[in-house]
């Protein structure tokens, strides 16, 4: 079997960047994947309108500004002595997001709470917690106007949407590769919605997201295909998570969801140039940008075009993983928790935190030798 593995992209024309030129013609809005403020302020240059974080790419920022973030853990860990490595962990990243999501304030009140937001993730330890999801939901609301907080898409996970919409609060659902979790999600939030508004609270403000992490579901079914070796043409996986997202897109504009669709963990241009023209996301860390503006590529509206149909055979027909990703019931909410790219997820953002104690823990007991 052969198949056009390739996006139908055109070559860029005049001075304007890719990605500016997609925020001024086309519905489709960039937000950046960095808490870190000198990426943010670029990418509001290229059009960014928006920021998404989580506990690695907090961390990265922190690292990045090394000097300045230790000092803060010295006056901390003075102030505090009672306070934990992860207390102090935390606070630094609310302090981080803080700053960041003062940049974006100016954005925020122009979009009127659409738009102008940074997003904080929970922390992954409360994966299997709803209440405490709910609560530090509140928390990191708290923070700011503009803040969106991202809850991972698990069964526990959206029940904590639902309330957490209903008290006010914008979510980002993060963890979240397949058609049935952003389905899950959006039902959550209506029902969130829904409530407010029964009880005469505003909701013109609010403006929540569900993200599929495209790349990361490359990634899985590229294991799956090593593991179970399954031999496809060179490039067929490349579409699995832009497929997800197309058919998600599709579903969520026939059932009139107020839940926005966002693209994220960018691994190919497809990931951006195929998921162009409808009112949705794409976040692609400050990198991906660079490399995006240098591509060449004219980002024309390809969000409804049709994944090449050789391709979506292969894909629907040979992984069993792609059928429980791409079809509305192909995992129940209980089925969330154990799908393996959640897993895998779940352990990096994991790990990060107890980087993020050891990036403290570092500053407070240094290594005497």
């Amino acid at each position: 079997m052969t198949s056009n593995l390739t996006s139908e992209v055109e070559p860029s024309v005049g001075s304007v960047s890719p990605l500016l030129r997609m925020t001024q013609s086309t519905p489709t809005v960039l937000w950046n994947d960095s808490a870190d403020p000198t990426e943010l302020a670029a990418a509001i240059g290229w059009g960014a309108v928006g920021a998404t974080c989580n506990p690695v790419l907090a961390l990265s920022a922190l690292n990045a500004h090394r000097d300045r973030w230790q000092d803060r853990i010295r006056a901390l860990a003075a102030e505090s002595p009672s306070a934990s490595e992860s207390d102090i962990g935390w606070q630094l990243v609310r302090e981080l997001s803080v700053e960041s999501a003062a940049l974006l304030e100016p954005i925020f009140r122009e979009h009127e709470g659409r738009n102008g937001r940074l997003s904080v993730q929970t922390d992954p330890r409360l994966h299997r917690d709803e209440q405490g999801l709910v609560a530090q939901a509140g928390d990191f609301h708290a923070l700011a106007d503009n803040i969106i907080v991202k809850i991972p898409a698990t069964e526990v996970g959206v029940r904590a949407m639902e309330e957490a919409t209903y008290r006010g609060v914008s979510i980002n659902a993060t963890v979240s590769f397949t058609v049935a979790q952003v389905i899950a999600v959006a039902e959550a939030v209506e029902r969130g919605l829904a409530r407010r508004e029964a009880e005469g609270l505003d909701t013109s403000r609010m403006g929540p997201v569900a993200t599929i992490m495209v790349g990361r579901l490359d990634d899985w079914i590229k294991h799956v295909a090593e593991k179970e070796q399954i031999t496809t043409d060179p490039g067929v996986i490349d579409w699995a998570g832009v497929a997800c997202f197309k058919r998600a897109h599709q579903i969520f504009v026939e059932r009139g969801y107020r839940t926005r669709l966002l693209s994220a963990a960018f691994r190919n241009h497809l990931h951006w140039s195929e998921l162009v023209g409808g009112d949705v996301v794409i976040s692609p860390p400050y990198p991906w940008q660079v490399r995006l503006n240098s591509s060449g590529i004219d980002p024309q509206p390809r969000l409804d075009a049709p994944v090449p149909a050789a391709v979506l055979e292969t894909l629907y027909g040979r992984f069993p993983e792609f059928r429980k990703a791409y079809d509305e019931n192909g995992m129940t909410p209980a089925e969330f928790a154990g799908f393996g790219p959640t897993l895998r997820t779940l352990r990096q953002f994991l790990a990060a935190n107890a980087d993020l104690e050891k990036f403290v823990r570092d500053v407070v007991v240094p290594n005497p030798d």
